[in-house]
């Protein structure tokens, strides 16, 4: 795709995260009751669990404003994007290759980016990165408003824009982190995901007007606007009360000389509970989750439905992740095990989906599916933003970027050669008991290697000096 970050959610998705986590039920070694306890931060204290409560803060209210304008203009840009290219070259083939021309510097770039990030002023990282992303989409808009869009220039304003993307995705993703304290991260992260299903639903509504009466080129200077937008919104975004002293604690990672790429890759690899967050998200996403391709095949094939029965299932499953976005919202501490057991709630229903005997039960059926995956998504974001300390963060994302390219890369290759060996019925049952299986193999292998709990004696009780005896 050129011009234009990947359509996957995280271009702005603004998912702030928490500087400092307190302990989980995940923690090695535990207390009983009778050990002093000190008191919780002021923070951790129960407060609202409405999933809009990051909305209370003014800088989020614009930051929201600004990601469903830039969604919008993206996905206006992505509707008519294929059908370019489809254009230009007359070749199914070259599509998938521009799309690929993108997605690669992710695969190769996205830990270099995220130490640039930081290392780099996190607000005027962002803001250069979107201008450089609106200067691309402007040139590929002249460029196509005159007819000298050829494949060569394609390619090349592919991969820029793959590149730039690599440092823009965590800049604006961590750029948001500064805007809320704590307790709102998950509901800040709902909310982001609420405006990116906004974004694309008047993206592509706007994208046919536009096109029918200005043409395919004002879909590109549309998309450059919003990036603009964006720019111009970045320099006025201030923290809210609860976070200023994460911010402050964060303004110092520019200074230590030895802040390497290695260092990100070193945490990832030495910290288990993001392991354990890659392991649930790697396999769910090879063995799951694309079901516009699984359900796409079962619908139209096995269930005898036509590209409308199709449409109806696309539909719910859009409704579904709104409804997911919602309740992961009202999160306030999610953890990888909440990730794990939604995983593999959400492939059991995969099994039972595989199972059905009708569209009508399919339906039923896919709705839960949604909502469990958008909900597993929005506590797995929240644990990946906040798990590494602040100065690290921007390095582990660009790890996670990497990662996530090679699932996102290799898992419909996968899935479609599974589908052809078992059919869509075996792809999704045999992928389903697959996460399951894994998942819970994983969660007994983890409390198998688990301490015992600390156990620490009360002290013996002694007679009081100012007691008597009778």
């Amino acid at each position: 795709m050129v011009g234009a970050q990947s359509g996957d959610g995280s271009r702005r998705a603004a998912q702030p995260a928490l500087s400092s986590r307190a302990p989980s039920a995940e923690s090695w070694t535990r207390l009983p009751s009778s050990a002093p306890v000190s008191s919780p931060p002021a923070s951790a204290q129960p407060g609202s669990r409405s999933p809009w409560r990051s909305l209370r803060h003014r800088s989020m209210r614009w930051w929201s404003v600004a990601n469903f304008v830039s969604n919008a203009g993206t996905w206006m840009q992505l509707t008519v994007q294929n059908l370019l290219v489809l254009q230009i070259t007359g070749s199914a083939a070259a599509t998938g290759l521009s799309m690929s021309v993108q997605a690669a510097p992710a695969l190769l770039m996205s830990v270099l980016g995220g130490a640039a990030v930081d290392r780099w002023p996190r607000k005027l990282t962002a803001a250069v990165s979107q201008a450089t992303l609106s200067a691309v989409a402007f040139t590929t808009a002249v460029l196509v408003a005159l007819d000298r869009l050829d494949m060569t220039s394609l390619m090349v304003l592919a991969a820029v824009t793959g590149v730039v993307a690599t440092v823009d995705n965590p800049a604006c993703a961590l750029l948001g982190n500064d805007l809320v304290p704590a307790e709102d991260v998950p509901s800040a992260i709902g909310v982001g995901a609420l405006v990116f299903n906004a974004g694309r639903l008047a993206g592509a509504a706007l994208a046919g007007v536009t096109v029918g009466f200005l043409g395919t080129a004002a879909a590109y200077f549309a998309n450059g606007f919003s990036f603009l937008f964006v720019t111009a919104v970045i320099p006025f975004l201030r923290p809210a009360a609860g976070a200023v002293r994460q911010v402050a604690a964060s303004g110092k990672r520019a200074q230590p000389p030895g802040m390497t790429a290695r260092e990100g890759l070193a945490f990832f690899a030495r910290r288990p509970r993001l392991l354990a967050l890659a392991g649930i998200t790697g396999v769910s996403a090879v063995f799951g989750r694309n079901y516009g391709l699984t359900l796409a095949v079962l619908v139209t094939g096995p269930l005898a439905g036509g590209a409308g029965a199709f449409g109806t299932v696309s539909t719910v499953l859009a409704v579904g992740g709104i409804v997911g976005a919602v309740l992961g919202a009202r999160l306030r501490r999610p953890s990888v095990r909440l990730v794990g057991a939604l995983a593999a709630a959400g492939a059991l229903l995969q099994v039972v989906a595989g199972m059905s005997p009708s569209l009508a039960v399919l339906l039923v059926l896919v709705l839960p599916m949604a909502v469990v995956e958008s909900v597993s998504d929005t506590a797995g974001t929240a644990v990946l933003q906040t798990d590494p300390p602040a100065r690290l963060r921007g390095r582990v994302l660009g790890v996670w970027g990497s990662v996530g390219t090679v699932w996102s890369l290799g898992g419909p290759p996968a899935l479609g050669l599974l589908m052809e060996l078992a059919g869509p019925r075996g792809a999704l049952i045999t992928g389903g008991l697959v996460i399951a299986t894994s998942i819970a193999a994983g969660h007994l292998l983890h409390t198998r290697r688990t301490p015992p709990p600390v156990l620490i004696p009360a002290p013996a009780a002694t007679p009081s000096p100012l007691k008597t005896a009778a």
